[in-house]
């Protein structure tokens, strides 16, 4: 009996496991290279590259350098409203994207308080760069604070009670022994929410459709050239994903 139920179960899944496949195999396999190299390789698709690569890469060391401070105290301190503080972080996963662009927007445009504060200093929201940034940040920040506090709550306490009673200080301890414990956790995240960012499409496109990301592009050829240019420019994003995938796996797999 025991058999014919996994037997099921794996008969079940697999239509599931077939299901997620097809269209990567279809979009690899159907994709011509002289189309890769026409659309997804000229100028507009390398700058649209570079943008979303080092918009995603500046929003990940924001959420590193702000995360950082944030999920230690999480991890460490029981206080009055942290249920509610740890929802508000993982808002972002359920809001739609394209709501969240419209708040982005409506929040740090130039002409908002906080927004007009931001545009004296050079950096500006709405159809910039710093606004794909914002955008990025905004729907990684829960996978990146996730990461973080698994990263230190994962720490035998008593090797950071063992620094201290050596003499070690709050910041040294934290400095020389919490950050490295956890050093698999922060790199996981990191990459996670790089790739997320990358990825994110729908609230660029209310936020700053110019400069265009990658996305963006996609999107824009999709809807001037067709299907055929869309997936040639789509293809080089879809292997550099495949990529920081793969170093998250294996990344976990050692640590198991």
């Amino acid at each position: 009996m025991r058999f014919d139920v996994f037997r099921a179960f794996g008969i079940f899944g697999a239509f599931l496991i077939l299901f997620l496949l097809i269209p990567i195999i279809s979009f690899v396999m159907g994709t011509d290279p002289g189309d890769v190299v026409k659309y997804g390789l000229d100028d507009a698709a390398l700058n649209a590259l570079a943008v979303g690569i080092s918009a995603s890469l500046l929003s990940t060391i924001f959420l590193l350098i702000s995360g950082i401070p944030l999920s230690y105290f999480l991890a460490r301190r029981e206080f009055h409203g942290k249920g509610l503080l740890k929802a508000l972080i993982d808002l972002p996963l359920v809001i739609p994207h394209g709501v969240a662009g419209i708040m982005l927007l409506m929040a740090y445009n130039s002409r908002a308080p906080i927004g007009s504060l931001l545009s004296k200093a050079g950096v500006v929201i709405e159809d910039g760069f710093y606004g794909i940034v914002a955008a990025m940040a905004f729907v990684s920040a829960p996978i990146m604070i996730g990461s973080l506090v698994d990263g230190f709550n994962s720490i035998d306490l008593n090797l950071e009670y063992v620094a201290r009673s050596l003499g070690a200080s709050e910041w040294r301890t934290f400095i020389e022994v919490t950050l490295p414990l956890s050093l698999r956790f922060i790199i996981t995240g990191s990459l996670l929410s790089w790739g997320r960012g990358i990825s994110e499409v729908g609230a660029i496109l209310i936020v700053a459709y110019y400069p265009k990301s990658m996305n963006v592009l996609i999107m824009d050829r999709f809807w001037t050239h067709g299907l055929r240019a869309a997936s040639a420019t789509a293809l080089p994003l879809f292997l550099i994903s495949i990529a920081i995938f793969m170093i998250v796996r294996f990344s976990w797999r050692e640590r198991r």
